[in-house]
């Protein structure tokens, strides 16, 4: 029996939301990762059982590493049908926000959320949430939102209509989020989480294998190069950084995606408490951090690169310089957090 943490009248007032809509748009954050697909089409196959006119639209397109998801090619990408997109947000009766706090996380896609007339709903598990939405269920605490987005289903009563379809999105979220089960996952309601959507029919190995696993050639041989030569360590070798510039990226043709599980690698040397990923992008240079034992990437996320996230798993992004200027700032405050990155060390050796 999962611990009840929602409030009954925030479930009762999406219950009747849901229940009077007739056309529901679900969206999620710019660069789209298993969490935030499998939450949003998660929801959209449950939806859809219902007999609801449902569309997943992304601020842009997801990974190709995500294409066995069920309902995977029928995302609607505000990038490649941006006037389509308008018209379905336009015309929802409801529009539900998945796995982002703030609206800036939509990128281009931002004002077409925030201008939206009908009510919205906020569903995710990072820190410091805005006030857009009519209804917020923010649960930080929370391994995945796609965990969060089960909890919200199984309260409202649907989880007897959820098929495997469904269950295979947001089991997808669980592994992606957790890394298999690997971090963010101490809280032992998640495994019951897991053996109710293993009792719809998921395939969990096949989600392991095509969401963290296989790659392509040319992603392959990326993070090889990526490894091998653009590793370093730092802070007695307590600190990885690793870095890609956008002529880098070009020879290894590149696409959405191919860069995902870099930063975790590093954590694999045993010295090793944490690792940050600096990817030269064409608008700036994206941050990605991960860490154990309770070291605080998101706290210098938040402070050096305008990012944040979790405690061992966190982002940003730098846009007032190069690749070479990023990667500076972060070298250079090693020494703020040196002590803690040896004491964190300890704490897992």
């Amino acid at each position: 029996m999962l611990t009840k943490i929602l409030k009954e009248a925030d479930i009762k007032r999406l219950t009747e939301l849901v229940k009077r809509a007739e056309r529901i748009v679900l969206t999620c954050h710019v660069r789209p990762d298993g969490d935030a697909i499998g939450s949003t089409l998660g929801f959209a196959h449950l939806f859809s059982s219902l007999g609801k006119e449902v569309k997943v639209v992304t601020p842009d397109q997801a990974p190709r590493s995500l294409t066995f998801l069920p309902g995977f090619r029928d995302v609607v990408s505000f990038t490649r049908y941006s006037d389509y997109a308008r018209r379905l947000v336009s015309e929802a009766d409801l529009l539900i926000c998945c796995d982002f706090n703030t609206p800036s996380r939509l990128d281009n896609f931002a004002s077409v959320v925030t201008d939206a007339k009908c009510p919205k709903v906020l569903i995710d598990h990072h820190v410091e949430p805005d006030a857009f939405c009519d209804v917020s269920f923010s649960f930080p605490e929370m391994s995945s939102t796609c965990e969060l987005v089960f909890r919200i289903i199984a309260a409202m009563g649907y989880y007897p209509e959820m098929n495997v379809e469904s269950a295979t999105c947001l089991c997808t979220g669980l592994i992606t989020d957790t890394q298999n089960f690997t971090v963010n996952c101490s809280d032992p309601e998640i495994y019951e989480v897991l053996m109710k959507l293993l009792a719809k029919g998921v395939d969990k190995p096949r989600i392991v294998r095509e969401a963290l696993k296989v790659k392509s050639l040319d992603a392959f041989r990326l993070q090889a190069y990526a490894l091998d030569r653009k590793l370093e360590l730092h802070s007695d070798s307590h600190l990885a950084v690793v870095t890609l510039s956008a002529s880098e990226l070009e020879e290894y043709r590149y696409e959405r995606g191919d860069s995902e599980g870099i930063v975790d690698r590093p954590l694999e040397i045993k010295s090793v408490v944490a690792c940050f990923f600096l990817r030269e992008d064409s608008d700036c240079i994206k941050v990605s951090a991960r860490s154990i034992s309770d070291f605080p990437v998101n706290e210098i996320c938040k402070k050096l690169f305008s990012g944040g996230g979790h405690v061992m798993a966190a982002g940003g992004e730098y846009k007032s310089g190069t690749l070479e200027d990023c990667r500076r700032i972060l070298i250079e405050a090693i020494p703020s957090f040196e002590k803690q990155l040896r004491e964190c060390y300890k704490k897992g050796n």
